[in-house]
């Protein structure tokens, strides 16, 4: 009986101690015409000590800095008697709270209006919340619970979707700050869908103007995406809750973007009421599932531990965004939302801006991706180079990811890029151990020899060297070549405005119109003795022009009127076809790879 006691009593001041330290949020949304929500905190048995409360300065899925303070305002706090409480504000983004009692009361207004994967919005159609942007939280206590009641608008219909775990009414439970900062939510009234996938549910919250029979095709497509991204990795992770939510919002107010969470993913788009649902932001939906196992659970160790106060640097973008990338069209193509020609013929267009572009003498594709806290939405008002110094390793490592793909099937063994992504998955993912770029050389030559693995990165991780994507295309039955040969090219586009041609970037280097020293903000007002008064594009004048000619361009720079000779350039776009006339053998290697 005394064990019996002592087993009880234990059980009891367990259960007291887990209810003293859960940190408590509400939100509410009386004035959500006005873009604001009500948000207050309870933190409850503190240490003796100033409570340090902050608003998050990054989010989970971007890489740059984001000031989430700025939309912060009321501040109030009180002790567990409602007594006010001293806020102090060390810095920016912080606010101290001293004098207490062991429990605060932290309350503020949060200003939101951007629907994207980044920000918040408030309005009467929905309350779209990525967490960073919207909720304050503590330093040191940060391995706590949370539980969250959302007090939503019954006038408006409002319904919760989230991948956080329900608890009773509108209060939802996460089991750390990580894991609540990593779950958005969606409160709209909102279609709702749901299958079933390995004994795991797959939901979609999907919040826009559209029938019942519109919203039944596009979750047919959704669900498409998902079976066949599971046939590429083997298996669905273990989700958490067992589920997981597409959160999909896609209306005229929204921004559009796409944003990864380990058990759901925010797609949104600025839809117009009037246009029908389609496949709107499909290829949204195939990048960020992929991102359940690449990034999410196979995962770059410089993104662990996330750092919420700092930008987060990685070397490992190319892979973790770009082979994403990569996955991302071929998914489309082998769940028959984009037809064979559709995505082959596509290809080119991330092979053109990759291997035409000048950033490649200046960084790798590791390089390129340590340049994300500069380029992730991120914001400056100073003029930048990144026409020419930057590629972005989405697009970057998709088309290596291409050429990984097709160099594996060139090999012996039935080799291909689904059983190397496999091998990372039972390695890296499933055991939930980050990984470096070394390990993903090192398991690339446990899959494919090591001499292979080492010749591949040091060509095109470590360095920035083209492959042969001709001999790589030419396998599967795909044509590779100069679109345009014979066509000439200035380098740099120009916009013909008001009868004066102006740059749409910084001079492309290396490009005619770089060399002979033409800025973006010159105004060229003749090319090859035509005025650009008289024509509507450039082309008009070069069409009867080969690479190498020279011809004269008239521009004017802060009122002088300058005359320089150009030497034409061929055009160096390259295309991708169908070769109709394949064998038998590259038919059927085609056939493997795009699984038709």
């Amino acid at each position: 009986m005394r064990q019996i006691l002592l087993t009880l009593t234990l059980s009891l001041l367990t259960l007291s101690l887990t209810a003293q330290t859960t940190t408590k949020y509400e939100i509410s949304f009386e004035n959500a015409v006005h873009h604001e929500a009500e948000i207050s905190i309870t933190y409850t048995n503190l240490d003796n000590k100033i409570l340090e409360v902050r608003m998050s300065r990054t989010s989970p899925g971007r890489y740059a800095l984001h000031e989430f303070a700025k939309n912060v305002y009321g501040v109030k706090a009180t002790d567990g008697k409602g007594n006010e409480l001293e806020v102090t504000r060390p810095n920016p983004h912080q606010w101290n709270v001293s004098g207490h009692d062991g429990t605060v009361k932290f309350e503020y207004t949060l200003f939101a209006n951007r629907g994207d994967g980044t920000y918040s919005q408030v309005d009467e159609t929905h309350a779209h919340l990525n967490m960073p942007a919207t909720f304050a939280w503590a330093r040191d206590y940060e391995h706590r619970p949370i539980e969250i009641t959302f007090d939503v608008r019954e006038d408006l219909s409002w319904k919760i979707a989230t991948q956080l775990k329900p608890l009773e009414g509108t209060t939802y439970y996460a089991p750390d700050l990580y894991y609540f900062l990593d779950s958005p939510v969606e409160i709209a009234d909102f279609f709702e869908r749901q299958d079933e996938v390995n004994g795991q549910l797959i939901k979609m919250a999907l919040h826009t103007s559209a029938t019942e029979s519109e919203v039944d095709e596009y979750f047919g497509k959704v669900m498409a995406i998902v079976n066949e991204q599971v046939e590429v990795f083997g298996e669905l992770p273990k989700l958490d809750y067992s589920e997981y939510v597409f959160l999909n919002c896609f209306m005229p107010n929204a921004s559009g973007d796409g944003m990864e969470h380990r058990n759901s993913t925010i797609v949104t788009n600025s839809k117009p009421l009037d246009r029908p649902l389609a496949e709107t932001s499909i290829g949204t939906i195939s990048h960020e599932f992929i991102h359940t196992w690449n990034v999410e659970r196979i995962r770059p160790a410089s993104l662990e531990p996330f750092d919420f106060e700092e930008a987060n640097m990685s070397g490992e973008l190319w892979f973790a965004e770009g082979f994403t990338s990569y996955y991302t069209g071929l998914i489309l193509a082998r769940a028959g939302i984009r037809t064979e020609q559709e995505y082959i013929e596509g290809l080119a267009g991330g092979i053109n801006y990759a291997f035409n572009h000048p950033g490649r003498d200046f960084f790798s594709p590791v390089e390129m991706s340590y340049q994300a806290p500069f380029v992730d939405a991120a914001t400056s008002v100073d003029p930048q180079n990144k026409e020419n110094t930057f590629i972005s390793y989405y697009t970057y490592g998709s088309v290596l990811g291409l050429a990984l793909d097709l160099s594996l099937r060139n090999l012996d063994g039935n080799k291909n890029m689904d059983d190397f992504m496999k091998l990372m998955w039972h390695e890296f993912g499933e055991t939930e151990i980050p990984y470096t770029n070394r390990d993903i050389e090192a398991t690339l030559g446990e899959y494919a020899g090591q001499e292979f693995a080492s010749e591949f990165f040091s060509k095109y991780i470590y360095d920035s060297q083209m492959p042969d994507y001709e001999s790589l295309f030419a396998s599967v039955g795909v044509n590779f070549g100069k679109a345009n040969p014979g066509n000439v090219t200035l380098g740099t586009n120009i916009l013909i405005e008001d009868g004066v041609g102006l740059l749409r970037s910084n001079a492309i280097m290396g490009s005619p119109i770089y060399e002979a020293g033409i800025e973006s903000t010159d105004e060229i007002i003749s090319i090859a003795g035509t005025d650009l008064s008289s024509v509507s594009d450039v082309d008009e004048i070069l069409q009867n022009y080969a690479p190498g000619d020279e011809v004269e361009i008239i521009f004017r720079r802060w009122n002088e009127t300058k005359t320089v000779q150009v030497k034409l350039a061929e055009d160096p776009s390259f295309k991708t076809e169908i070769n109709q006339r394949a064998n038998e053998a590259q038919i059927a290697k085609k056939s493997d790879w795009l699984k038709n």
